[in-house]
């Protein structure tokens, strides 16, 4: 097998003094939350309204601390830490959709939609002193003569014609899609970004502190060629550990890939997986919509979301995994006819690298 493995301890290595200490005051502030999701959930009215005051300001704690760390490391974007107050309800409401149980399939990717929307927005709309572009468009109406309207936009070709994005499957691949849609649109050229494939995962047997990022080259597709240079772009809906993301940077700069910049876009980061990605990794931004404080034994987000990747596809039976193929006809028409253009990127990586 052609595999490459990157492990925890390797991972902890970048993380410094000061990243310790936060994180130990992070775990002690969530074990206080932890007694009070107790109470909770088995207490009487008063208690449980207890409960949710002390729990409140738990969180305001844990929320202003996660600012200050922020502060500290700058590659770290986290949109309720960086937008105007009147933004954050909107991001707030979003996440809380995610995160209820009673969020359907289809809901939920529509919430993911959204989600990245705003990520789009935050690392490319406010770009202070650029140029305009204009758009003429063509419009329905044909009488008395064929009319086209102009729409000024901001001039973001630089930034975005030069992307690669770069998947993890499989949780990672509607994100890229919808990622890829929005420079689509941004672009004054209809630019569609080509894409990069990783089949990478994580060794579930083990625990957070021992945990391996398994990259599996046999079943990836990509060509190395087309990422030298450019601005390669991850978008992971959960950045749990970054260490599927420094496995595959890593990989791709030991084989002498030197990107222009890195780009990981999470709808939600734990504290230790964003900081691990920013000291790993040189020229590297991670953009996150919503930050939680910690990550249980088996490297999981809490409070989290459950996983992602099974809230967007489904589950894989443990017997029959669905391969890229499958998974986007599962997506279903509505999908393929919207992100028609990525498929097509998708489906000439795949074939290109499968086909003699």
């Amino acid at each position: 097998m052609n595999k490459v493995v990157l492990k925890a301890e390797d991972l902890d290595g970048y993380l410094t003094a000061a990243d310790w200490d936060y994180l130990s005051r992070m775990n002690q502030l969530y074990d206080r939350v932890m007694e009070n999701f107790k109470r909770l959930s088995s207490g009487m009215p008063e208690e449980r309204r207890s409960a949710e005051d002390t729990l409140i300001s738990l969180y305001n704690e844990m929320g202003i601390m996660m600012q200050e760390i922020c502060r500290e490391a700058p590659g770290i974007h986290v949109y309720s830490f960086l937008t105007p107050q009147e933004s954050h309800p909107e991001a707030s409401r979003l996440i809380a959709k995610l995160r209820d149980v009673r969020t359907g399939n289809q809901e939920f990717v529509y919430y993911i939609q959204r989600a990245y929307e705003m990520l789009f927005k935050l690392a490319y709309g406010g770009t202070p002193g650029v140029n305009k572009n204009y758009l003429i468009v063509k419009t329905p109406v044909d009488a008395p003569v064929q009319n086209y309207a102009v729409h000024k936009i901001t001039n973001i070709d630089e930034k975005i014609e030069n992307t690669v994005m770069c998947v993890m499957l499989r949780g990672a691949l509607l994100p890229s899609m919808i990622m890829s849609k929005e420079i689509e649109e941004y672009s004054s050229h209809g630019y569609v970004s080509p894409f990069a494939l990783f089949r990478i995962k994580r060794d579930d047997t083990k625990k957070e502190s021992n945990m391996e990022y398994i990259l599996d080259l046999d079943k990836s597709f990509f060509n190395l060629e087309t990422l030298d240079g450019k601005d390669l772009i991850f978008a992971d809906p959960m950045n749990a550990t970054g260490g599927s993301l420094v496995t595959v940077v890593k990989y791709l700069l030991g084989e002498g890939i030197k990107p222009r910049s890195i780009q990981f876009f999470n709808v939600i980061a734990a504290l230790k997986g964003a900081l691990r990605v920013v000291r790993a990794l040189n020229n590297c931004q991670v953009y996150t919509l919503w930050m939680d404080p910690i990550l249980n034994d088996a490297a999981y987000i809490m409070p989290g979301l459950g996983d992602a990747g099974d809230r967007i596809n489904g589950r894989d039976g443990e017997a029959h995994p669905r391969n890229i193929i499958q998974l986007i006809a599962d997506y279903g028409d509505n999908i393929a006819r919207l992100y028609r253009a990525q498929l097509r990127e998708i489906e000439n990586t795949v074939l290109n690298n499968v086909l003699p």
